[in-house]
C-alpha cells in the first residue's frame, strides 16, 4: 500500500506530464506571413460557386520573379513530382493546402455536368497556352502531393489569356449572365479562365417546389411570386397555372389576377385572360392601374395604356401623377394636342418633384416653352 506522500507525489507526477504534454501541443493562431488564406464567392441565381484558396506572390523575400513564374515556379504539364511516391503532379493552382472550389448545386464547367459539392482544384499549364482543370473529389490534402489521378471528378481544357501584371495570385469574376459566370486564376501575366454554368430555371424551380410546402405555400404572396417568375420568363405554365389558383383562392387580388392573365396568354387562352385582366382592373389602385398602363406601352397596345390612364385619372383627379402618365402616352402614340393638355394638367396641380420634372421634360421635347413651371 502507498503512503499519502507516495499518492501526493505521484499525482503531482501525472499531472506535469499531462501538463507538459498539453504544452507541447497546444497552439495558438498566427497570421501567414506569406501566401494568405483568400476566399472568392459568386452567387449566380440562387446557387453559389465558392474557391478557397491560398495567394502567393509574384515578389518573394525582395526578389521579383516576373518571368519564373510559368514554366519555372509553376512547372509545364505534369512535371512537377511528388515527394510522397515520386509520380508526376500538376500544379495546386495557389499555395498552401488544396485549393477548393465548392458548387451549390449540380454545375457545367466548359459545358461538362459536375455534381454540386466540394472539390480539390489542380491545374497543369502548358507552353502553348493550354491548361487542364482538375477537380478532384480530395479536398483535404497539402498541395499537390497527395494527388491521385483516380479520384479526378472532372478534367476540362481551356486556353489561358494573357493579362495585365497581377503581383498577388488572385481568383476573379470576369463575366457574367443570368446562369452563368467566367472566374479567371490571374497571376503575374497570365488568366486562367473557365465558364461556370447552372440551370437557374430548373434550380429555382426545385426550389420553389420545396419552399411551397412549407409557411410561404399557406398565403398568397409566395404563390404569386413563383407562379411571376415562370410569367417573367415564359416557363413551366401548367405548374405555374396551379399555384397561382392556390393564390388567388387564399387571396383574390390585383397581383395574382394579373399573373394568372399573363399565364393564360402565354398559353393562347386570350378570351379568358382578357376576362381576369378586367377583373384586375376593377380593383386595382392607383399605383397598381398606373403599371398596368406602362405595361400596355411596353407591349405597344397604346390605344389600351391611354384607355388605363384615362380611367385612372377619372378615378384620383387629384393625383398629378396620374395626368403625367395620361400625357406621356398620348405623346408616345403621336397625339400632341392631348399630350400637351394633360401634362400641363399636371403642372397645375403642384405636382412632386419627380412628377413636375417629369412633365416639364415631356413638353420641352414637344416644342413647349415650360418656363412659367421651372420658376
Amino acid at each position: 500500500m502507498m503512503n499519502t506522500k507516495t499518492i501526493q507525489s505521484t499525482v503531482l507526477t501525472a499531472a506535469l506530464v499531462v501538463l507538459l504534454c498539453w504544452q507541447v501541443t497546444a497552439q495558438v493562431t498566427l497570421p501567414r506571413g506569406v501566401s494568405p488564406a483568400a476566399k472568392l464567392e459568386q452567387t449566380i441565381g440562387i446557387s453559389t460557386v465558392t474557391i478557397n484558396y491560398s495567394r502567393p506572390r509574384v515578389t518573394f523575400n525582395g526578389q521579383d520573379r516576373t518571368g519564373q513564374i510559368w514554366g519555372t515556379l509553376v512547372p509545364w504539364g505534369f512535371d512537377a513530382v511528388s515527394f510522397v511516391d515520386g509520380r508526376n503532379i500538376p500544379w495546386r493552382a495557389g499555395a498552401n493546402e488544396n485549393t477548393i472550389i465548392t458548387f451549390s448545386d449540380e454545375v457545367k464547367i466548359e459545358g461538362k455536368s459536375l455534381a454540386a459539392g466540394s472539390y480539390g482544384l489542380h491545374m497543369a499549364v502548358y507552353e502553348n497556352g493550354k491548361a487542364t482543370l482538375i477537380f478532384s473529389t480530395n479536398t483535404s490534402s497539402w498541395g499537390s502531393f497527395y494527388y491521385d489521378e483516380k479520384e479526378d471528378a472532372l478534367r476540362v481544357e481551356v486556353q489561358t489569356k494573357e493579362t495585365t501584371p497581377t503581383e498577388v495570385l488572385t481568383y476573379d469574376v470576369i463575366a457574367m449572365d443570368n446562369s452563368s459566370a467566367t472566374i479567371a486564376l490571374k497571376w503575374e501575366k497570365k488568366a486562367i479562365p473557365f465558364k461556370v454554368t447552372y440551370d437557374v430555371h430548373e434550380i429555382v424551380l426545385a426550389n420553389f417546389r420545396e419552399e411551397l410546402r412549407s409557411v410561404p405555400g399557406f398565403g398568397w404572396q409566395g404563390l404569386n411570386q413563383a407562379a411571376q417568375y415562370c410569367a417573367q420568363n415564359n416557363i413551366n405554365q401548367e405548374e405555374a397555372i396551379q399555384w397561382i389558383n392556390r393564390s388567388i383562392a387564399n387571396n383574390k387580388n390585383f397581383n395574382n389576377l394579373s399573373t394568372k392573365g399573363q399565364l393564360l396568354t402565354q398559353q393562347g387562352a386570350i378570351k379568358e385572360a382578357d376576362a381576369l385582366l378586367a377583373e384586375s382592373v376593377a380593383i386595382a389602385n392607383v399605383g397598381q392601374l398606373n403599371f398596368l398602363g406602362y405595361q400596355m406601352i411596353g407591349q405597344q397596345k397604346y390605344d389600351k395604356a391611354i384607355e388605363y390612364f384615362v380611367l385612372n385619372a377619372k378615378r384620383n383627379p387629384k393625383n398629378a401623377n396620374c395626368w403625367d402618365s395620361l400625357g406621356e402616352a398620348y405623346k408616345i402614340k403621336g397625339d400632341t394636342k392631348n399630350a400637351i393638355k394633360n401634362l400641363k394638367k399636371s403642372l397645375s396641380m403642384n405636382p412632386p418633384a419627380n412628377v413636375k420634372a417629369n412633365s416639364i421634360k415631356l413638353l420641352k421635347e414637344l416644342g413647349v416653352d415650360t418656363s412659367a413651371y421651372e420658376s
